[in-house]
């Protein structure tokens, strides 16, 4: 902030670091050998839903970008909105494509930011499997777990909900992947910040 900036009392809100998602692809393989979770190739992005010509030219600049390779064989992204009137992107990549999900995840983060619409950006989702389960196959086979990017903060967290239709999470688990992921990633120190996202796209 300028010396002007500060007698006139105008102050930068400071840019979103987002170029700490390229950190994810290298924290998925400590989080393998750690826990036994694995990518799913799904990822989503949420945000603040906008109405407006302007908001939706952005949307559609975003589905052209991610979907180019479609014809290629690429998955195309999907829109969706949730209970919470929230949109979420959802964008698909092979399992072992870690590195591909987060450019793309990276880039809908950037074409929003630059768009001006960083302000109604919240968070980004990568979604992990535990297919083997950790206490046999009858136990916990199939467990969900999810790397959450939040936006504004520029911090990782993870969220791990338990299977079921009740909304409830594996707090163990969820602290386990802090202390696995911590040399990785800029994990969120604020434990009040650990926002569940029930139902994500990619989870």
């Amino acid at each position: 902030m300028g010396l002007l900036d500060a007698i006139l009392g105008r102050s930068k809100p400071v840019r979103p670091d987002l170029d700490q998602l390229f950190a994810v692809p290298s924290a998925a393989l400590t989080l393998q050998v750690a826990t036994g979770f694995t990518p799913t190739g799904l990822g989503s992005v949420c945000f603040a839903g906008v109405e407006g010509g302007g908001f939706a030219r952005l949307q559609e600049d975003v589905r052209e970008l991610l979907d180019a390779d479609t014809e290629r064989g690429g998955i195309p992204v999907e829109f969706s909105r949730d209970a919470y009137g929230y949109t979420w992107l959802l964008a698909s990549h092979p399992a072992d494509d870690t590195a591909g999900l987060v450019n793309d995840l990276h880039a809908v983060n950037t074409l929003l930011q630059d768009g001006g619409f960083g302000p109604h950006l919240l968070c980004s989702l990568i979604g992990f499997r535990d297919a083997e389960g950790a206490g046999g196959a009858d136990a916990a086979e199939g467990r969900s777990l999810a790397l959450v990017y939040l936006y504004k903060r520029g911090t990782f967290y993870p969220f791990a909900p338990l299977s079921g239709d009740a909304e409830k999470r594996d707090n163990q688990l969820e602290l386990q992947v802090r202390g696995a992921l911590g040399d990785d990633l800029r994990v969120e120190k604020d434990l009040s910040r650990w926002f569940p996202v029930w139902g994500a796209p990619g989870l």
